[in-house]
């Protein structure tokens, strides 16, 4: 039902981009024949499917990685990509949530107090980002997903095994479960504390990713791992919950100012909601030092090729 309801959508886009002064304008910007249509929702969907498989291993959301690398390599505006970045995190967040809630590697509990915050403050992010010039977004993205990466690098990861002490926000609200680690089998407790100090922090994240269209996995997963002190693979499957009710109050804003293109919205949720169903299995069997690895690398790519973007603009 979810793949014919997509086909549609896209068939509708592409009939609405057929339009001879919007083919023209589109094959200008592409360079290459209106024949070679296929070929940008190809490449976008094999790129979706890619992100969405990493994203969920390691919890940033797929706009993180697909909103620098597309727009570093595909001819489309900015504001564009970022309204599809924020879609598709939201999407690839969506098709993975049930299954790490089954495992027990995400919590409603530690998510919705937190999202609360992130989606009213994602809606102001989202307005100041779109009124801002593309060349200034790209090159402010770029610093900051690499300086993430590099805070990834450099902190040592306390709380991966979980350990620490709950607050009394979090037994109040009762912020705390376990969970088997497929990857050894171990049983691991857990809980969180410094639930306070998480508020403005996440409130931050959600205006920051609203901002540059990224959503705000790029961050959850630190946040709630480095800050909170929650394992490092619940943290990554939360993220993912934190994702699905941040993103959607971002997107509207992007909805209401015209910046999202069929084009680029209908391969890319396809690819990266098939990724993500993928992703949350293997999240299962893979170590937690091997997430983390990855994300690293990742991130250190995508930030380096959205700040020579910018730069050359």
């Amino acid at each position: 039902m979810l793949c014919a309801v997509a086909l549609v959508l896209m068939t509708l886009g592409l009939f609405n981009l057929a339009a001879a002064a919007e083919v023209v304008a589109l094959t200008d910007a592409l360079g290459s024949a209106a024949e070679d249509w296929w070929l940008w929702p190809l490449a976008l969907f094999a790129i979706a499917l890619v992100i969405g498989v990493v994203s969920v291993m390691g919890g940033i959301g797929g706009g993180t990685l697909f909103v620098p690398v597309v727009g570093a390599l595909f001819p489309f505006h900015l504001d564009f990509v970022r309204g599809a970045g924020l879609i598709l995190a939201l999407a690839g967040a969506l098709a993975a949530g049930p299954q790490l809630l089954r495992d027990g590697l995400a919590s409603l509990r530690l998510a919705m107090p937190l999202a609360l915050f992130g989606s009213v403050f994602s809606v102001l992010g989202a307005m100041v980002g779109l009124s801002l010039p593309a060349s200034v977004v790209q090159i402010a993205l770029g610093l900051l997903v690499c300086a993430i990466a590099l805070l990834m690098l450099r902190s040592s990861v306390a709380a991966e095994q979980g350990g620490v002490q709950a607050d009394a926000i979090a037994q109040a609200l009762g912020i705390r479960g376990r969970y088997v680690d497929p990857a050894d089998g171990s049983a691991v407790r857990w809980t969180v504390h410094r639930t306070m100090g998480g508020v403005p922090v996440f409130a931050l994240i959600g205006f920051m990713g609203g901002l540059f269209g990224i959503g705000a996995g790029w961050a959850n997963m630190p946040a709630l791992n480095l800050l909170m002190g929650a394992p490092l693979k619940l943290a990554a499957g939360t993220s993912g919950l934190l994702l699905s009710v941040v993103n959607t109050s971002a997107t509207w804003v992007y909805l209401n100012r015209g910046a999202v293109l069929p084009l680029l919205v209908v391969p890319t949720v396809l690819g990266v909601m098939l990724g993500a169903m993928l992703g949350g299995r293997l999240l299962r069997r893979v170590s937690a030092r091997t997430v983390r690895y990855t994300v690293i690398v990742l991130l250190l790519a995508a930030g380096l090729r959205s700040l020579i973007k910018g730069l050359a603009a």
